[in-house]
C-alpha cells in the first residue's frame, strides 16, 4: 500500500505569511519564522518510511523551480480557489497517481510529533477509519487523511472558523464513513502560539529573535 503526504506551504515572503504573527513581530521576522517552521516540518516528514511527500505551494509559477531547489522537495502549485478547493485538487491528484492513502498537513507546526503522522497512516492503511483528523485547539484540524476521495470534506465548510472540525466530521458521518481522531496539537499562528511553543519545547524557532 502506497501512502502520500501532502504538505501545504506558502512562499515565505514578508507580508505574505503568518500575518497574525507578523502583527506582533513584524513582516520580515514572521517570514523568517515561517521558513524555519517549514524546514522543521519537512525534516519530520522526511523521517516517514515508505511515504511519498509532495509540497503544494501557494506561490507564483515562476517561483516554483527555486522553491523546489531551495527546500529539496517535490513541488507543485496549489489549485486556485478557496482552501477546500485547493485541498481537493491536491488529494485528487495524489489519488489519481496511484496513492492508496493520503494525508495533508500544513507547514506551521514545527514540533508536530512524528508518531502522529505514523499513526494517521497506520489507521488508514489498516482500514480502522475512512478519514483521520488531527484536531487543533481552535476548532480546526492540523491533519486530514483519507483512503479515497471525499468531496464532502471540501465544500460547505466554514473555513477559518471554530466549526471546521465539527462540520468535517459531520460530513463524513452523513456520508456513511468512519472517522478517527489523533491527539490535539496546535499550529503557530499568533504570538501566544509562539510563546506556548517555547514553553512546550524549551527552545526558540530558528530565526526567532529574543
Amino acid at each position: 500500500m502506497t501512502g502520500g503526504l501532502i504538505i501545504f506551504a506558502r512562499e515565505p515572503l514578508p507580508g505574505r505569511v503568518k500575518t497574525r504573527l507578523a502583527a506582533s513581530v513584524g513582516d520580515r521576522a514572521a517570514a523568517e519564522l515561517y521558513d524555519a517552521m517549514l524546514v522543521a516540518v519537512l525534516k519530520t516528514a522526511g523521517e516517514l518510511s515508505g511515504v511519498g511527500q509532495v509540497v503544494y505551494w501557494d506561490c507564483d509559477e515562476a517561483s516554483l523551480p527555486d522553491l523546489a531547489t531551495r527546500y529539496r522537495c517535490s513541488s507543485r502549485r496549489q489549485a486556485p480557489g478557496d482552501l477546500g478547493q485547493r485541498m481537493a485538487g491536491a488529494f485528487d491528484e495524489m489519488f489519481a497517481e496511484g496513492y492508496d492513502v493520503c494525508c495533508i498537513i500544513g507547514s506551521d507546526a514545527p514540533d508536530l510529533p512524528l508518531r502522529y503522522l505514523q499513526d494517521a497512516f497506520r489507521l488508514l492503511e489498516e482500514r480502522q477509519a475512512d478519514v483521520v483528523f488531527g484536531p487543533s485547539r481552535d476548532g480546526g484540524y492540523y491533519l486530514l487523511g483519507a483512503c479515497r476521495p471525499w468531496p464532502q470534506l471540501f465544500s460547505g465548510i466554514s473555513w477559518s472558523s471554530c466549526a471546521v472540525l465539527e462540520q468535517s466530521l459531520a460530513a463524513v458521518h452523513s456520508a456513511g464513513g468512519t472517522t478517527a481522531l489523533l491527539p490535539q496539537w496546535q499550529d503557530i499562528d499568533t504570538i501566544e502560539d509562539l510563546h506556548a511553543f517555547r514553553q512546550r519545547t524549551g527552545m526558540a524557532v530558528s530565526g526567532e529573535a529574543g
